[in-house]
């Protein structure tokens, strides 16, 4: 059987080990060939090939339910659910999403863009099985990276409150989640990777105990708690946290051996309970070059197979936002030891590994746990540290309750660095940076603030530093700057709520808040085309907003126009409304923005041309909400 034919996943049942292993590596070869083609993520499906074709022999698909901790790992499972012809439009507009979508398919059982959420899914599955009296199974995969992750733990010390509720759990151990992971529990992970296996002794345990004269087949409370006690014996260091926490443990086994990985998963699925199956996996197994480089081969642009090199660019690029940030950082830090960055796992994301090679003490990584790096972020504040949060956009939603109760309401300067704010591209919809200004600028004590060019984010760097009374944010876009010319050093804080006027124009106000500013600007030149002269303000902060500029300017120019990369509902162009009603001034409002939709997958030209948020397109949509074509005609009169 090719791959090609393989439509439903209960095709795998009855396979040998040897045609799986053929599929596993027409798997392999499809998505290598797929994502060195148009870009993607490389080695987390690599590794969990063996690991899913096993699984999914074990299981009926059309009744079992199976979660992913975070879709990225889950290509092989793409392939093997009716999408390996749609499977070269992966992440491309229209096309097959690179993570869980439950609307995709119906093998997608539950969506999966941020990690740790598997376990805690199953189990409701698992409960809303047993409530309603049906007998499938459920099955959670789950990357170690992930159990870094307090939700992850949180869900398995649920599930070991319920012994009688069926749940396999397996643990999908590579030693990774994007960058090497930290922390106790992947540690202790690690050391029963490199033990030997242990025997269990516990599966005829009983039986021997029933051959004693005096015991029979009922056995004693006391020898019940002999025979418990022996079987942690013959449960492994790592194991035996599990199985205190009420699991049955099992393994580790070869993540990349099918016949081995069929038996424990039978096995588990016959044991009843929860059951944690720890597989042992090689990220960006098959191919040697993300064998070797696995944090580099995460996830890749556009490659060279033969090579696995990118394809160089056809024109020189201006320096990512991300780097910008993190060397303005490091020089910074460099001069003040009381600066420390925090990363939630995305130490090479964020650009902060350049932080931890430079200043490996002023770092501090704390795993896929943003409510902890936040919390983190204001102990150190507490004690007169300048603590940096490096997390992005969507994942700092992660941590909205700390960010209120433990660093606003404390009124504690801690700063934060929102990258990936905006349209992300080919995430999709789990990764869109679209609700930071509304979910920031609502909280009492925070300044908010968005640069519109690289050399403004240094300077907003600086600001965050140095704003010292209470909490402070910063968020700029994925991908380059606009070319805008950088300085080495001698970077000035920037006043706290003031705005800045680029254009004059005495037909239209426009206010341009962070990745938008460029495109307000040549909005305005398109509209200045028509005869229509706008004044343009680069608004900087959305909180406190630069009122003594705007609200002078509105009720002068009396038509205004607010643009954003963020959602509308409660944002840059909420903000602006509210303060000119305030002061009751009722002049016409036009907020551009992204509307009460999901964003979907696609390049970010794309996803703008589609919200209609180009230049020619919002110049376009000025004229006639304004009716300012009668306005062209007088001018041109």
């Amino acid at each position: 059987m090719h791959l090609s034919e393989i439509t439903h996943p209960n095709q795998l049942h009855g396979l040998s080990v040897k045609q799986l292993e053929a599929i596993a590596q027409q798997i392999r070869e499809k998505h290598l060939q797929t994502v060195a083609a148009s870009g993607g993520h490389l080695g987390p499906g690599l590794g969990v090939v063996e690991l899913t074709l096993a699984l999914y022999q074990t299981l009926d698909l059309d009744r079992d339910k199976v979660t992913w901790d975070v879709g990225h790992q889950a290509y092989p499972h793409k392939l093997i659910t009716g999408r390996y012809n749609d499977f070269d439009s992966l992440r491309q507009k229209d096309g097959v999403a690179g993570y869980l979508k439950r609307c995709e398919s119906k093998f997608d059982h539950f969506g999966a863009g941020h990690a740790s959420t598997s376990i805690s899914a199953a189990l409701g599955m698992a409960i809303a099985r047993d409530l309603q009296g049906d007998d499938y199974k459920v099955a959670a995969i789950i990357g170690d990276g992930a159990l870094t992750g307090g939700m992850a733990l949180e869900a398995i010390n649920h599930a070991g409150h319920l012994p009688n509720t069926n749940l396999v759990v397996v643990l999908n151990d590579n030693e990774m989640s994007i960058s090497p992971n930290v922390g106790a529990i992947p540690r202790y992970l690690n050391k029963i990777r490199l033990s030997p296996p242990m025997q269990f002794l516990s599966d005829n345990l009983e039986e021997q105990f029933k051959q004693i004269p005096f015991v029979g087949d009922s056995l004693s409370p006391e020898l019940d708690r002999v025979k418990e006690g022996m079987k942690r014996l013959a449960v492994s260091k790592v194991g035996a946290v599990f199985e205190e926490l009420g699991f049955t443990y099992m393994g580790p086994v070869d993540g990349h051996n099918l016949g081995e990985l069929i038996n424990i998963f039978k096995e588990a699925h016959a044991k009843g309970g929860p059951v944690l199956v720890h597989v042992a996996t090689v990220k960006g197994k098959g191919y040697e070059i993300a064998e070797k480089d696995q944090v580099g081969y995460h996830a890749q642009s556009p490659f060279n197979l033969t090579t696995g090199k990118g394809y160089p660019s056809q024109k020189p690029t201006p320096p990512k936002y991300a780097k910008v940030f993190a060397e303005t950082l490091v020089k910074l830090a460099e001069n003040n030891p009381k600066i420390v960055g925090i990363p939630a796992a995305m130490a090479t994301g964020t650009g902060l590994d350049k932080l931890q090679a430079a200043l490996p003490k002023q770092y501090i990584d704390v795993g896929i746990a943003e409510q902890h790096a936040v919390t983190l972020a204001a102990g150190l504040a507490c004690e007169n540290m300048r603590p940096v949060a490096a997390i992005y956009s969507t994942f700092l939603q992660r941590a909205y309750d700390q960010i209120v109760h433990d660093v606003c309401i404390q009124k504690l300067p801690v700063f934060f660095c929102l990258d990936r704010a905006g349209i992300v591209g080919a995430d999709g919809p789990t990764h869109q940076g679209m609700y930071d200004i509304s979910y920031l600028r609502s909280i009492p004590n925070m300044v908010v603030m968005a640069p519109k060019d690289e050399a403004e984010l240094q300077q907003m760097v600086v600001t965050g530093i140095e704003h010292t009374d209470g909490p402070i944010a910063v968020r700029y876009p994925r991908g380059s700057g606009y070319g805008a010319p950088l300085m080495e050093e001698g970077w000035e804080a920037l006043p706290i709520g003031k705005g800045e006027v680029l254009r004059q124009g005495d037909d239209l106000l426009m206010l341009g808040y962070g990745s938008m500013v460029y495109p307000t600007m040549q909005t305005a030149e398109i509209l200045s085309e028509h005869g229509i002269e706008a004044t343009v303000i680069n608004a900087r902060f959305v909180k406190p907003l630069d009122e003594e500029l705007i609200v002078p300017l509105a009720k002068q120019i009396q038509r205004v126009v607010t643009f954003e990369e963020g959602c509308l509902m409660g944002g840059f162009g909420s903000a602006v409304a509210e303060a000119l009603l305030d002061r009751d001034i009722n002049v016409p409002i036009f907020r551009l923005g992204v509307p009460d939709i999901l964003v979907d997958h696609a390049t970010p030209a794309q996803a703008k041309t589609a919200l209609g948020l180009t230049p020619a397109q919002m110049a376009d949509k000025i004229l006639k909400r304004f009716s300012l074509a009668q306005l062209e005609l007088a001018n041109k009169g």
